[in-house]
């Protein structure tokens, strides 16, 4: 398997990547998880040595469908889109919870299918399917609810370039009860002691 690269992250951690189709006319094989190849190239270690998968999931969303802002404080976060194009939105929260930063970092990037990107702790994420999407995620906590925190997708303050869609009669994305009464990220950051 060879891994594409894709341009790197602002955000400390975070890495993007495509993970190589083999097909021919009876289908294809991906390899979408190999321990050794999420290295740092430049020290030639592992981006994350502590990092054990313990469950995978496979989401599925219709067009419109707006999953986020999650928040992990114990949790990595490996998503690999298996069909479909997502716009995903990363929020790196990590300077507001340490005390070294007076803002959110915010990323942002469209991956289609084979694309991942690897989140870190401290990262907020969200995902908007801009077409029917899978999206397959390995995670290194098993759920519990115990360390499932998020935040307005919509919160000003944190501004994140949502694309006004054509799929929704309003242009709003549809949305979890859950997703729709998240507080502001000003409000987490307070209730987390940041």
């Amino acid at each position: 398997m060879s891994e594409l690269e894709r341009p790197a992250s602002e955000l400390p951690g975070v890495r993007y990547g495509a993970v190589a189709r083999h097909g021919d006319q009876r289908g294809s094989f991906r390899e979408v998880w190999r321990a050794s190849r999420l290295v740092d190239q430049s020290v030639e270690r592992p981006c994350f040595p502590d990092a054990r998968f313990v469950q995978a999931n496979l989401s599925t969303s219709a067009p419109g469908v707006l999953r986020g802002l999650h928040l992990h404080r114990r949790q990595l976060d490996y998503w690999v889109v298996a069909s479909g194009r997502a716009f995903v939105a990363l929020v790196d929260v990590r300077p507001l919870l340490e005390g070294t930063g007076p803002r959110a970092l915010v990323e942002t990037r469209e991956l289609v299918a084979d694309e991942w990107v690897v989140i870190p702790v401290g990262v907020a994420h969200g995902f908007l399917a801009l077409e029917p999407l899978e999206l397959l995620y390995l995670v290194t906590n098993e759920y519990d609810g115990s360390d499932e925190l998020g935040f307005a997708w919509d919160d000003p303050a944190v501004a994140v370039p949502w694309p006004r869609l054509a799929t929704t009669p309003d242009g709003h994305p549809i949305l979890s009860e859950r997703d729709l009464t998240n507080p502001s990220l000003e409000e987490l950051v307070a209730r987390l002691g940041g």
